[in-house]
């Protein structure tokens, strides 16, 4: 089951999917997606996220790294206020001259989660949603490592528009993602490209820190990221898991 959060007539609403791919409230009422305001379709807890987790993006952007497949996960941590829902508006620096989009397969945790070992951490996760998390590349301080101004700005991580449960996705390693700025595709990957894999990152995590319900693991993007502008709408979609549309303003 596909699973949201929208505000409508001032009031937040917990929302499924119809059968025809609408909105359902809870009173049974069927309305178009446009009807309703989105928010992140769960309260997410914390927001930890993955850079540089396919080898193709290493790989595009291998002239600027220090990096390599072989290392340990590159983990980040991001608040809150970054957060936005479905059809959102994510503002664009005036002083940026390359920000571009990334998307990611978010992996929800389901319950408390300490020192978990590999092959028991599917069993952890409560579901999936789909992530567009926008980085300033002119900002990074050291080429690679993500710091607040790149990774922390307000709105610059949309997420959602549905969280769809673990159940429903029978192989979270084999889901077609795809982009699309103002209509034409420009990135395309599988996850199945993955360097760090969902057990394996959950394992590592857990280790370090205990993960709660509602914690979202971002875990990162392929390659064809590409600059966009305000006034630009962009598409992140992941087969399966749902289509997540955001535009760009000026800041």
């Amino acid at each position: 089951m596909k699973h949201g959060r929208v505000i409508l007539n001032g009031q937040v609403l917990a929302v499924t999917e119809s059968a025809d791919g609408r909105v359902q409230l809870p009173d049974g009422r069927v309305v178009a997606e446009t009807d309703v305001q989105w928010l992140a379709p769960l309260e997410f807890g914390t927001i930890i996220a993955l850079g540089l987790n396919y080898a193709d993006h290493v790989k595009e952007l291998s002239h600027e790294l220090t990096v390599s497949t072989k290392d340990a996960p590159l983990v980040f941590l991001k608040g809150p206020n970054s957060l936005v829902g479905h059809r959102g508006f994510t503002p664009r620096p005036a002083d940026a001259s390359f920000m571009h989009y990334e998307c990611e397969l978010a992996v929800v945790i389901g319950r408390t989660a300490k020192r978990v070992q590999a092959a028991d951490a599917m069993q952890y996760v409560a579901g999936y949603t789909v992530c567009n998390d926008y980085a300033v590349r002119d900002y990074l301080e050291n080429w690679y490592r993500p710091n607040l101004r790149v990774k922390n700005r307000d709105a610059s991580t949309v997420i959602g528009p549905w969280l769809v449960d673990a159940s429903d996705v029978p192989d979270p390693h084999a889901l077609a993602l795809r982009t699309r700025v103002n209509g034409q595709q420009t990135q395309s990957g599988n996850t199945s490209h993955m360097i760090h894999r969902i057990p394996e990152l959950i394992a590592y995590l857990s280790s370090i820190m205990t993960l709660q319900a509602g914690d979202v693991i971002l875990t990162g993007t392929p390659d064809g990221v590409v600059n966009v502008n305000a006034g630009d709408v962009v598409e992140t979609e992941i087969d399966g898991i749902g289509t997540l549309v955001n535009t760009l303003q000026a800041a």
